[in-house]
């Protein structure tokens, strides 16, 4: 009887564990194919299932960092980007040497900072610019670390003396970089990984566009050009589509 019962409980645990494998596979590719919201909900059910799974938690944050973006008001904006900032800590500390968790990390910070002071932000860049190093160190090749990077070094570059000021008194200075041509290096790298994600263009454009030095409004030209010829997956691409015709016009 006991050998029976004991059967039982293991092809039941076997059934479960193929159950959340299976769940698993299908909102990874719901994921990769920008299917945001019905990745997130397998994800959420799967956190339920085991709280502390590196992978749950790494990518439930990530998909809220993403879906935050698309909340109407800024309230709501910031309740889903510091939940994803949550799950991200909580997935460094299941595994520290998990590259989609230092990432998750930088990149619900990177969200936060839209709304954070100037001394909080400050503060944030050198967590940031920490974390992608770790993703980075992991995974060589991640190419939203690189993305996030270039936003880090394109930010700092464009610091008021105020800011900067703030950089040196209270904070003693930040990490090298911080210089548009280490944005355009990172973005660059980040195309050469992801070529066909408009974002990546955009960002690099945009760099162009603030830089304004020499020939640079032609590089914002040609980086515009390319980015419009990218497959457009969802409302994200769509939004980014409309801000580098927006930029394209201002170039032409």
């Amino acid at each position: 009887m006991k050998k029976i019962f004991s059967s039982i409980i293991c092809f039941v645990l076997i059934v479960n564990v193929w159950a959340q494998n299976n769940e698993l596979s299908t909102a990874l590719q719901l994921k990769a194919e920008s299917k945001y919201p019905e990745s997130l909900a397998i994800f959420q059910q799967l956190l339920k299932s085991d709280s502390g799974n590196v992978v749950y938690l790494a990518n439930t944050s990530i998909l809220y960092c993403k879906m935050g973006l698309r909340q109407v008001s800024d309230a709501q904006k910031q309740t889903y980007y510091h939940k994803g900032a949550y799950l991200a800590l909580k997935a460094i500390k299941a595994n520290s040497n998990n590259a989609d968790a230092h990432y998750a990390y930088a990149f619900a910070l990177g969200r936060i900072n839209e709304f954070a002071s100037s001394k909080q932000k400050i503060a944030n860049a050198k967590t940031i610019k920490t974390e992608c190093d770790k993703t980075l160190s992991i995974d060589a090749n991640y190419a939203g670390a690189y993305h996030i990077m270039g936003r880090w070094h394109r930010t700092i570059a464009g610091f008021s003396s105020v800011e900067r000021f703030m950089i040196n008194s209270f904070f003693g200075g930040v990490p090298p970089g911080g210089t548009y041509e280490d944005a355009i290096k990172s973005f660059s790298k980040a195309i050469t990984l992801e070529p066909k994600y408009i974002l990546h263009q955009y960002e690099l454009a945009m760099t162009y566009y603030e830089r304004d030095a020499q020939n640079d409004m032609a590089q914002v030209k040609s980086w515009c050009e390319r980015a419009l010829k990218c497959p457009i997956n969802n409302v994200d691409d769509e939004g980014t589509k409309k801000k580098t015709m927006e930029l394209l016009a201002k170039v032409k």
